[in-house]
């Protein structure tokens, strides 16, 4: 009797490893997933906020005299 809950302890073991290992997987899978969503959402309005006021500033003069 003995014998056979320790079997099961040992195959138990086993299963609750793989299981750490799929779920860490994961999880570094969705910190990967929000880094980059993160970087695709700030980095282009970070390029706006330095772009917008000079493209602003070139059409202003150039068009400056017919406004």
């Amino acid at each position: 009797m003995e014998q056979e809950i320790l079997k099961k302890l040992e195959e138990q073991d086993k299963k609750i490893e793989s299981i750490w290992g799929s779920v860490e997987k994961t999880r570094k899978y969705f910190l990967a997933t929000i880094i980059l969503t993160v970087a695709m959402t700030v980095l282009p309005l970070i390029g706006l906020v330095i772009a917008v006021p000079f493209i602003l500033n070139t059409f202003f003069q150039a068009y400056g005299g017919l406004l």
